[in-house]
């Protein structure tokens, strides 16, 4: 079955241009396309799309905003967000994220990327791969511009083993990975991801790696500074 793809962006020509690239794959379907943020939301509802393409500025409502209202309908939980941008900076990036979004792309993504990308965020996973991810959540969180962060005691929900498993997927495991780490089998790991995203609020992968970061869980490497010359 064709993976079920909702395009929304302001501009025609853009919708048009990528209903053309997704089409053109015989797994991938465009099921509709929205002009604004409020009728993606209302799309995503009446075509029962499996990905969103969401741009970020549309009139009205936003990209942002329309991920935050998708992702926190129960009715809309298997949707998933894929944010396309011309604005490629770390406060987009990492707000899309925190949102629910689980992945990333610029307008000027080339066609079997954007395809790949569509599948891979269909499937479940988070497009981010860990080393970007660790990357630019270490420059948002030192940046003046870095919202609150939620406590660490929010994670106290979480038992033993699934805080160990966030740790692992923040630091880009796999379930199958995971799973070898471990030495458990990767229902039971797909199934302590699950839950620690349920408690945790998570939409998916993603978000639950923003939390880690947030809470200082996970801590990201910083570059060791230069040597001194002489």
């Amino acid at each position: 079955m064709a993976v079920r793809v909702l395009v929304a962006d302001d501009q025609a020509l853009v919708r048009a241009g990528f209903r053309v690239l997704i089409d053109s794959a015989p797994d991938l379907e465009v099921v509709g396309e929205a002009a604004d943020g409020g009728e993606a939301v209302r799309l995503a509802k009446e075509t029962a799309a499996d990905v969103v393409l969401m741009d970020i500025r549309m009139p009205g409502l936003d990209g942002l905003a329309a991920t935050r209202l998708i992702t926190a309908d129960p009715a809309l939980r298997g949707v998933r967000i894929l944010v396309l941008t011309t604005f490629e900076l770390d406060e987009y990036v990492f707000a899309a994220l925190r949102a629910g979004a689980s992945g990333f792309l610029g307008k000027g993504v080339e066609a079997a990327e954007l395809q790949q990308a569509i599948r891979v965020v269909a499937r479940g996973d988070s497009l981010l791969s860990p080393a970007a991810t660790r990357e630019l959540i270490a420059r948002y969180l030192a940046g003046p511009g870095a919202a609150a962060a939620p406590a660490p005691e929010s994670l106290a929900v979480l038992t033993d083993r699934e805080r160990e498993i966030m740790t692992l997927v923040a630091c880009g495991l796999t379930n199958d990975e995971i799973s070898g780490r471990l030495g458990i089998s990767r229902m039971t790991a797909k199934t302590h991801v699950n839950r620690a995203m349920l408690k945790l609020g998570a939409h998916d992968r993603a978000q639950l790696v923003v939390i880690a970061y947030e809470t200082g869980l996970v801590t990201p490497r910083r570059p060791a500074p230069p040597a001194p010359s002489g």
